[in-house]
């Protein structure tokens, strides 16, 4: 999918601030972020931090879209559980599905393997984003963040977002 149409599709359905640790598969959104004026856009240095940047936003009333590598769940887990789970801080997380198709990268494989199995065991709603996403379905997404106020993720795999 473009990502300028993605981002759109986001702004579009409400979604007024971005942070996150950028990574390869968010290269063409992360450039666009940087050059647009519309929404907020503040990159962390890593996830736990932009988990809580998010939080931040949350509270000063922005609907938040957060980005990190699946690698970043480790980091994150914590932050998500002690903080947006408890206190009911929703948010939209993309997240690359590194791992299974990131060959020759053996960082990415065991974290590739259980990265469902973290978001199972934590309860966390999440759905695969192969590139095609249409615009009722980031309603959807955002209609569940504002009643269950608990994050939703959106597994981002390679190549989803050119």
């Amino acid at each position: 999918m473009n990502a300028g149409n993605f981002l759109n599709m986001l702004e579009e359905a409400g979604f007024d601030f971005f942070t996150g640790v950028p990574c390869s598969y968010f290269t063409p959104f992360c450039s666009l972020l940087a050059q647009r004026e519309t929404s907020f856009h503040v990159a962390a240095v890593r996830e736990d931090i932009a988990v809580g940047v998010a939080a931040g936003a949350y509270m000063a009333g922005k609907t938040p879209v957060l980005y990190m590598q699946n690698s970043g769940l480790g980091y994150s887990l914590e932050a998500f559980a002690s903080l947006q789970m408890i206190y009911r801080i929703p948010a939209l997380v993309l997240m690359s599905y590194r791992g299974p198709e990131d060959r020759g990268w053996e960082e990415h494989r065991v974290m590739g393997e259980h990265t469902e199995d973290l978001l199972n065991a934590f309860n966390l709603e999440y759905a695969l984003f192969r590139g095609d996403i249409s615009d009722r379905r980031v309603r959807e997404i955002g209609r569940y963040l504002r009643d269950r106020e608990q994050p939703f993720f959106l597994l981002v795999t390679k190549g989803a977002l050119v």
